[in-house]
């Protein structure tokens, strides 16, 4: 919010609206870290947590979603005031997603808890989380703060993270080409990385959000979008050069 309204109660709902997204941010994050928690130390049960924690995080972004329709009905903002609320909107949205990634990521639990894989593996997913959620969560106190300038950052992480990915990709792919009976498991864990991967670019969204609703630009410029892990071409096992 750019300044004081003359009516109160306006600001008062503007400041719930951005006190539930903290509260949606800060839920999601535990998802998340309890999902990556669970895979590494195959706790089922709190694996079984985390996906029925989602719902709960579904009906957050669905009030979110009511709130924001009642004040535009209600108030019928202008300029940075309507870029407040869309922009609350559109980054409920973001970390709706990042709960089902969460969640995605409890449902494999299960599956690779049946087949122990080495701890270096669980190190780099824990590695990957890491950095992910720390991404997130910095980007969510810029928008608690409305401080642009801590949005700098962003870009270099989400490239960072995409890197650690593809690195890791490669690690498992290798894995699995040195023992077939390892493919199912690290299958599964590919699919938990890129899951961690997708969770930094949900946090690239809410950067590029949060961005336009304190300045009303667009932030530039445009930030790579994808990780490498589709130029990884596995050798054929007994071709020499």
């Amino acid at each position: 919010m750019e300044g004081q309204h003359t009516i109160h109660s306006f600001d008062e709902e503007l400041r719930n609206l951005t006190n539930h997204i903290g509260g949606m941010g800060g839920y999601a994050e535990r998802m998340v870290e309890q999902a990556v928690s669970a895979l590494v130390s195959a706790d089922t049960e709190l694996a079984k947590k985390v996906i029925e924690d989602d719902a709960l995080l579904d009906q957050k972004e669905r009030e979110i979603g009511e709130d924001a329709v009642f004040i535009i009905a209600k108030r019928q903002p202008m300029a940075s005031d309507l870029r407040e609320i869309l922009g609350a909107i559109r980054i409920s949205g973001d970390l709706e997603r990042v709960g089902d990634l969460g969640k995605n990521i409890a449902k494999r639990v299960t599956a690779i808890s049946e087949a122990r894989q080495p701890v270096r593996l669980f190190r780099g997913i824990t590695a990957l989380s890491d950095l992910a959620l720390a991404q997130l969560k910095e980007v969510l106190d810029a928008y608690a703060s409305r401080s642009a300038e801590k949005l700098g950052f962003v870009r270099d992480r989400d490239e960072e993270i995409d890197a650690m990915y593809t690195s890791l990709f490669r690690e498992l792919l290798t894995y699995m080409m040195e023992d077939p009976r390892n493919i199912t498991a690290c299958t599964h864990l590919i699919f938990c990385a890129k899951n961690i991967e997708r969770i930094g670019d949900h946090a690239t969204n809410i950067a590029e959000t949060v961005y336009h609703i304190i300045t009303g630009n667009t932030m530039p410029p445009e930030r790579p979008k994808e990780d490498k892990s589709h130029r990884i071409v596995a050798p054929v096992p007994g071709a020499g050069g």
